[in-house]
């Protein structure tokens, strides 16, 4: 991490105001059955969302495995459907092949919104419109294109700082959010995510439902999306080690890494196999011990 970089990490963990810009998907669905379909194709109950509210669903394939992660959020009768930028078009495609079955619509709104991550919750922007979802330690937003500039002039105004690629990935990492085609991607099945807020093990049937419903009342996933951190302050990790218990069985594999100044040692997101998951659990990476850790890290 430079030093820049640093300034700036400091800054966030400090409470000032960052924001991060990068393309996501923005898709819109709404008509008379929008719920019926919705409810059929993702893991979340689409039915019990009310006027304002969001939740954090995922679109499984028939085997359970995952297409994609979104947060939804309703606007009256409309629903806002937002996304990684590279599961943007095939989340947009697995909605739009329903759009002959009945009154339902599907409109992609990522060209016409710019996605800004803003870190501090008590900003209240003044530039309209935009779509905004919560996260943990501050709130995304989508503003129309052309409003982008008096959105960032509004965060400027307040000292923010432009948090970038590098620094996000050791704020995202910090805060366990896994990133399509590193952590997570059409081998993952939906429960190894770690993740239960986004599945609804009560709604109606949904593609996918009877692998991901088997594994959750017959016992647990074979692995789990957690934390590792080294040991020792000096020990590096890198993407794609293997895990290995004392006795050198496999235990699991690092998917993401970066260096937490605040946790001053490398830390990564990794897939554990069950019988590892205690958080503390010792393990090797390659030369480096590492122990297992809850996420978020922080």
């Amino acid at each position: 991490m430079n030093s820049t970089d640093r300034l700036h990490y400091n800054h966030v963990h400090s409470g000032g105001t960052a924001y991060y810009r990068q393309p996501r998907g923005l898709i819109a669905v709404h008509g008379t059955e929008a719920v019926q379909f919705l409810d059929g194709l993702m893991t979340n109950d689409v039915r019990a969302l009310v006027d304002g509210g969001q939740m954090l669903a995922a679109f499984p394939n028939a085997q359970g495995r995952l297409l994609a992660v979104v947060r939804v959020t309703r606007n009256v009768e409309r629903y806002l459907i937002e996304t990684e930028d590279v599961t943007r078009q095939k989340v947009f495609d697995n909605l739009f092949r329903f759009t002959t079955a009945g009154d339902f619509f599907v409109e992609d709104l990522s060209e016409e919104f710019r996605y800004i991550r803003v870190f501090d919750r008590s900003f209240i922007p003044i530039t309209p419109p935009f779509i905004e979802f919560d996260t943990k330690g501050g709130t995304e937003y989508f503003v129309h294109r052309e409003d982008a500039a008096d959105f960032v002039a509004e965060l400027k105004y307040l000292d923010a700082v432009l948090v970038s690629e590098e620094l996000y990935e050791t704020l995202r990492i910090e805060r366990g959010l896994p990133r399509y085609g590193l952590d997570i991607d059409e081998t993952t099945i939906v429960p190894e995510i770690g993740i239960e807020e986004m599945i609804s093990y009560t709604k109606g049937c949904y593609i996918g439902q009877e692998i991901i419903a088997r594994i959750h009342f017959r016992g647990h996933v074979a692995k789990m999306l957690t934390g590792v951190k080294c040991l020792d302050a000096t020990g590096s990790l890198k993407a794609g080690t293997e895990l290995l218990t004392k006795d050198g069985k496999n235990a699991g594999r690092i998917t993401s890494v970066t260096i937490s100044p605040k946790l001053q040692c490398a830390i990564g997101l990794a897939y554990v196999r069950y019988d590892h998951l205690t958080n503390g659990t010792e393990l090797s990476a390659a030369e480096t011990a590492v122990a297992v850790a809850s996420l978020p890290f922080l």
